[in-house]
C-alpha cells in the first residue's frame, strides 16, 4: 500500500534530484537526531581523533559497525593506514570534546591528545575517559561512496557506562536526553 506525503511537508525536489540545494539536503538529513562520536585511531607516531555522527551498527554476527569519513582527509588516511579504529560514544557532558575534535584549529600530531584524558584499547586506539560507551574495531572493509569512505569495522571489544546519558545532535545543535 502506498501513501502520499502529508501536506505539512515542503517538497524540496523531484525523484531525479532536481530542485534542491546542498543546504536543503543537509537540513533534511539534519532532521534525523543522532548520537555524537569521536572516532580515534593509533598511528605509528601518534594518535588521531575526529568528531563524527555518521555511525551505525551493521551486523550482530559477526559484530560489525560502520563510520563514514570524508574521503582523503587525515582521519580517512589514518583508518586506512592503521587498519584499526575506536568509536567513542560521547556522554551528554562532553560537548566540549566534540567541538574540540571537530575544530580545524585543534592541535595535531603528538599534541592532539595532550589535554584529553584517555586510555588505550587493545588495538592501541584512544578510548576517551567518561564516554557513554566505546567499540574497539579492526578494519573489515572500506567502500567509497560519493565524497565519503564507509569504513566497516569488526568489533573486537566494547565498553559501556550504563549510568551515563549520550550526547545528541539534531538540526545543527547539541541536545541531551531529559528524564521525565
Amino acid at each position: 500500500m502506498t501513501s502520499t506525503p502529508s501536506t505539512t511537508f515542503q517538497e524540496q525536489g523531484s525523484l531525479d534530484r532536481q530542485g534542491f540545494s546542498g543546504r536543503e539536503f543537509r537540513d533534511a538529513v539534519g532532521s534525523f537526531a543522532t548520537g555524537v562520536t569521536v572516532i580515534t585511531s593509533q598511528g605509528v607516531e601518534h594518535p588521531y581523533g575526529m568528531t563524527a555522527n555518521a555511525f551505525s551498527s551493521v551486523s550482530l554476527d559477526p559484530p560489525l559497525v560502520l563510520v563514514c569519513v570524508i574521503k582523503g582527509t587525515e582521519g580517512a588516511l589514518y583508518i586506512e593506514k592503521n587498519g584499526v579504529f575506536a568509536v567513542n560514544v560521547l556522554a551528554e557532558d562532553q560537548e566540549p570534546i566534540s567541538r574540540f575534535f571537530a575544530s580545524k584549529e585543534r592541535p595535531r600530531g603528538i599534541h592532539a591528545f595532550r589535554q584529553i584524558s584517555h586510555s588505550r584499547a587493545a588495538s592501541g586506539s584512544p578510548i576517551l575517559d567518561g564516554v557513554a560507551g566505546y567499540l574497539d574495531c579492526r578494519l573489515h572493509a572500506a567502500h567509497e561512496a560519493g565524497d565519503h569512505v564507509i569504513f566497516i569495522g569488526e568489533v573486537l571489544a566494547v565498553g559501556i557506562n550504563p549510568d551515563v546519558r549520550p550526547l545528541l545532535f539534531h538540526r545543527g545543535h547539541y541536545h541531551s536526553l531529559r528524564e521525565e
